[in-house]
């Protein structure tokens, strides 16, 4: 069986397409396109703004001109991530599925169910012609990974719904009416080429088999942190005899993705070789142990390798060392009025060496409290500017707040028990949605957000519930007719 044989068919047809068209974050012309040819081929009128994204527009059915305008919204964007062992171009290449029992999977990448399933759910209640409804208008943005780009550059007058539904979440049976804002910080360090010592033995050090998983709905799990892992070895080795030297080190990729591997190119005084490999069992062992119950792939290998032509200077070398480890990582705080959310949060998302000899330091911050977002993003540059390093920051985004008096949050509440015959949960997300920066543009707009049952998001591992799926779609439907005319 493959996925476009499963039901509702039509929405996993539209969900294959999605997967065959790459759309890297930045780079999703080809998905644009798509959209504006599936709007020409079903006679709707579609529109694209200066940001490229797209906003299809389908007229109210018979009976239902009356009520008011619904925005089914998704990104289009999706996060590119794999295993180090898989070749796979996501510039280029579809996206293989693989049908798991109850799941969908990608063979060895992210299966961009995040959030392609919201952009297939849209098409395909924007190709239907058996679905009651009144005027959509299905809004299709871009770059939300990196950023909400598309979303912070949306014209104020670009759409006109009175409801917007976000197609954006990944838990089925709960609805989200709030969620984090968000702010990326970035520290760099400027290195000094030095001349490789001799008498020394050079090793390969890699960080590999971590969940990783989405740096905002996930990282109240405790899942790893490749980076941070990598660098407690090396400082280990650093505060000891081996007169350890680094001639290179990388880790993580995306600013909203927990890193899952990272690797470094040590030397250690040849007498120590021995020492170093003794050492590093003993310090898998100990994290392996640490991690076991929500890490059980955590390795850590150690391989030989030729002599580098050059080392990082030794006393960049220890600040990188010693505020990296001074980062904080993690949930920082909890919040008060919602029980069970994560109020603020910060990842150690990326180490990366860039041109003209920069190491460049990737975070990202997050809090339901703006003033609580500024104080763990200040906190997180207070340790690379302690260390010398330059720090920059990004704009941002705001968080939405969450309003319990929603009318189009009762409507869904009462349209979910008449259907299962239980209530859905009512809950504020600790990733960022792009609901916030609607709000801001459209101060007028009710919005609620859901989705089907995703699990590891942001890490080849993501995988997307197939009877979730169904049971959202058959929400989503029955929501749509049962939105009232406007009074």
């Amino acid at each position: 069986m493959t996925i476009k044989e499963l039901q509702p068919t039509d929405l996993w047809n539209y969900f294959y397409e999605i997967t065959q068209i790459p759309r890297p974050s930045k780079k999703e012309g080809k998905i644009l396109a798509y959209l504006l040819d599936f709007a020409q081929k079903h006679n709707l009128e579609a529109k694209q703004d200066k940001a490229g994204n797209v906003l299809i527009t389908k007229p109210a059915t018979p009976g239902k001109e009356n009520a008011p305008t619904v925005v089914l919204q998704g990104h289009v964007d999706m996060v590119c991530e794999k295993n180090n062992d898989v070749t796979h171009n996501f510039e280029t290449d579809p996206i293989e599925t693989i049908i798991d029992g109850d799941w969908v999977k990608a063979n060895g990448t992210t299966l961009g169910a995040d959030n392609g399933i919201g952009v297939a759910a849209a098409l395909a209640i924007l190709a239907s012609d058996n679905i009651q409804h009144g005027k959509i208008e299905a809004l299709f943005t871009v770059d939300e990974e990196t950023g909400l780009t598309g979303a912070n550059a949306l014209d104020k007058n670009f759409i006109t719904g009175e409801i917007l539904i976000n197609l954006d979440t990944e838990e089925e049976g709960q609805i989200y009416i709030g969620c984090a804002g968000g702010k990326g910080t970035k520290a760099y360090f400027k290195y000094k080429l030095k001349d490789v010592p001799k008498k020394y033995f050079w090793f390969r050090v890699d960080v590999k088999g971590l969940r990783g998983g989405h740096s905002g709905s996930d990282i109240d799990k405790g899942f790893a942190n490749a980076n941070k892992l990598l660098n407690r070895f090396l400082f280990s080795l650093s505060r000891k005899k081996y007169g350890m030297v680094l001639s290179e080190i990388s880790g993580g990729n995306l600013h909203n993705a927990i890193p899952r591997e990272a690797h470094a190119i040590i030397g250690v005084k040849d007498k120590y070789k021995e020492d170093i490999r003794i050492k590093l069992n003993t310090f898998l062992a100990k994290v392996q142990e640490e991690y076991k119950a929500v890490d059980p792939g955590l390795n850590i290998t150690l391989e030989t390798v030729e002599i580098p032509s050059k080392i990082i200077n030794k006393r960049t070398t220890e600040k990188l060392i010693l505020s990296l480890y001074a980062c904080p990582h993690g949930v920082i705080g909890m919040s008060h009025d919602i029980p069970g959310l994560v109020e603020t949060s910060t990842n150690l998302a990326s180490v990366k060496m860039i041109d003209e000899n920069i190491i460049e330091i990737g975070t990202s911050q997050r809090s339901s409290v703006e003033s609580c977002k500024e104080d763990i993003v200040n906190m997180v540059s207070s340790v690379f500017e302690l260390a010398g390093a330059k720090v920059t920051h990004n704009d941002g985004y705001p968080g939405w707040k969450p309003n319990p008096e929603s009318e189009i949050l009762k409507i869904a509440q009462k349209t979910y028990v008449e259907l299962f015959n239980e209530e859905p949960l009512i809950k504020a997300i600790h990733a960022g949605l792009e609901c916030g920066l609607f709000l801001e543009k459209y101060p007028q707009l009710d919005m609620i957000s859901i989705g089907p049952t995703m699990t590891d998001v942001h890490s080849p591992n993501e995988k997307l519930n197939i009877p979730s799926v169904a049971k959202w779609w058959d929400f989503l439907v029955k929501l749509l007719e049962n939105i009232p005319a406007n009074a």
